[in-house]
């Protein structure tokens, strides 16, 4: 069965509603698919906190240490054309919190690129197949990430990436963390598709606060004045980790 789970992700490109169609009709799969490397939502190693999500991924395929997902993660994401001040602050939260948690991101350009470059354990979530290097101006830190770190996707290796991809894969950034932080986005950034997931999965939410004339980070102070949390990036997680020892 869990062979059949594979290849049928891969028959249907990851495509979540027609691996579910498939599964429904008790179809099966062209047996001449090669498997690749991935976890089902039938192994014991299949990350609980994915299967929390409404649309938990089926199959995840990866490249890269795998042990990465059993580990204290926190996602942090946000805008594609970061500001000084969005960059800077995300370079402090990130020199803050890379020895106690894994960190979480998209693998775009801008935000995602600094959490995953200046991490010492981080894990991307790729909205297209680990084939892709896509954007490619991230090349080099795709190569590092295979490397030294870990690659995950619902989607099979020489899946194209298309838009409509990113908003779902959103919710796996969310899943796999207790918090989820936004550095800057704006009102209609993809970073705040995120930040709702969370939200739906009872996650904590932080944002950066922003000044009011700064159309750069309005969806971060919109965050906070729906009630996240305002982002203390100085000892971010000692007060929760000290009560729960």
């Amino acid at each position: 069965m869990r062979n059949q789970l594979i290849r049928l992700a891969i028959q249907y490109s990851g495509q979540y509603g027609a691996i579910t169609r498939a599964l429904k009709e008790h179809e099966q799969p062209d047996e001449t698919i090669r498997i690749q490397r991935a976890l089902t939502v039938l192994d014991e190693e299949y990350p609980q906190s994915l299967r929390d999500l409404k649309y938990p991924p089926y199959v995840l395929f990866y490249i890269g240490d795998i042990s990465l997902l059993k580990s204290k993660c926190l996602s942090i994401v946000g805008t594609r054309e970061p500001s000084y001040y969005g960059i800077h602050a995300t370079e402090q939260l990130v020199n803050e919190v890379r020895e106690r948690y894994t960190l979480v991101s998209g693998m775009a350009r801008g935000i995602d690129a600094i959490v995953h470059r200046n991490a010492e354990r981080t894990i991307g979530v790729l909205g297209n197949g680990l084939n892709y290097d896509y954007p490619a101006c991230n090349a080099s830190l795709y190569q590092y990430m295979r490397e030294k770190q870990l690659l995950i996707s619902e989607y099979p290796l020489d899946v194209r990436p298309q838009r409509y991809h990113f908003p779902f894969r959103n919710r796996l950034i969310a899943a796999l963390s207790e918090d989820t932080v936004v550095m800057q986005a704006g009102v209609h950034s993809g970073s705040l598709l995120t930040a709702s997931e969370a939200l739906k999965l009872g996650r904590r939410v932080h944002a950066l606060v922003y000044p009011y004339d700064d159309a750069s980070g309005q969806g971060c102070n919109q965050l906070i004045a729906d009630g996240a949390l305002m982002l203390n990036i100085e000892g971010f997680g000692r007060e929760k980790q000290a009560v729960d020892k």
